[in-house]
């Protein structure tokens, strides 16, 4: 396989991937199968037809006429109507004697406060607005404009809807992130070893006593998760390292790199669960919450990845409506 057909192949599994991501789950490997070998049937046509092999651009201007992914996914299920047109003129009308009456119940319950004064009528009518017509329209009214000033931009500017490929921040390297990230676990290294050196560089030696012993690690967190945690935060170097020279991250890196945040996940929640990490309660208190956080973070965001993650198979009857 050349580099042209990686390309090729890189910019149909985008476009499939982008279909695929605005259809129910369950859906998704069945019309992810169906899409990749029409695509695929339709550029090998495109390209006898022009007598030249296929190319990046001939497969960006098939994905192009193609459609949007918006509009492919909606051709693979039934279209979703939340109004019926020939309902507009009675929705209207429902939701206005709806609202009016919503509106006088309430201003009927409000009012029956006592009143002893002209001002105590400010009271209740306060109560009525900020209560029962504000928490009445704020959902409808806001899904409603939000929605027609989406319309209106689309139509107004319909080349911003064009589909255009992601940027494969999945394979593609950032160097500059990767950089900071190789930047960010020095620094951890550097304080994991020793967070007493910390005050050192800030203060210069001058910090209170008392700071020194709020970041003195307990003595068995020095021997058990430490040098594993140390352990872990090196090998992360080697990986960013290979990325930024490659400029991408290959399938084998990116289980290397889930790999090593799961168990970093793991060794985390073994120091929480273990024991003191430092010798102060405020401190130890402190860092375990972050641990927590982090933890937590790690693997919210592994389970959206697996979540959008799209497996074309073998079709199972799902076909585009015409």
């Amino acid at each position: 396989m050349n580099a042209n057909d990686t390309t090729i192949n890189e910019l149909i599994e985008n476009y499939v991937s982008d279909v695929a991501l605005k259809l129910p789950r369950a859906q998704r490997g069945d019309v992810a199968f169906e899409l990749r070998a029409l695509l695929h049937e339709e550029l090998q046509a495109k390209a006898d037809a022009a007598g030249r092999p296929a190319d990046a651009a001939m497969t960006m201007a098939l994905l192009q006429a193609f459609g949007h992914p918006n509009e492919v996914a909606a051709r693979y299920r039934p279209t979703l109507t939340i109004i019926d047109p020939a309902d507009g003129h009675a929705f209207r009308r429902a939701t206005l004697i709806g609202l009016a009456v919503i509106w006088c119940a309430g201003l009927l319950e409000v009012l029956q406060q006592p009143i002893g004064s002209g001002w105590d009528v400010l009271t209740p009518l306060s109560q009525w607005w900020l209560g029962i017509v504000i928490p009445s329209l704020w959902w409808p009214g806001m899904l409603v404009v939000g929605f027609a000033l989406a319309a209106r931009s689309r139509r107004r500017r319909p080349n911003a809807a064009v589909w255009t490929p992601r940027t494969g921040k999945r394979t593609h390297a950032n160097r500059i992130a990767m950089a900071a990230g190789i930047v960010g676990i020095l620094c951890g290294v550097f304080v994991l070893i020793e967070p007493r050196w910390l005050l050192d560089v800030v203060w210069q030696g001058r910090a209170a006593q008392e700071a020194y012993t709020a970041l003195t690690y307990a003595e068995p967190f020095r021997h058990r998760q430490a040098p594993i945690l140390l352990v872990l935060l090196l090998l992360n170097i080697p990986m960013l390292t290979a990325a930024i020279l490659g400029g991408r991250w290959s399938v084998n890196m990116r289980r290397m790199e889930t790999t090593l945040s799961l168990i970093t996940c793991g060794v985390m929640l073994w120091t929480v669960l273990d024991g003191p990490v430092f010798m102060a309660d405020s401190s130890d208190s402190t860092v375990k919450f972050v641990m927590v956080v982090i933890v937590a973070i790690t693997l919210i965001n592994f389970g959206i990845q697996a979540f959008r993650r799209v497996r074309p198979k073998p079709d199972r009857g799902v076909h585009a409506q015409s």
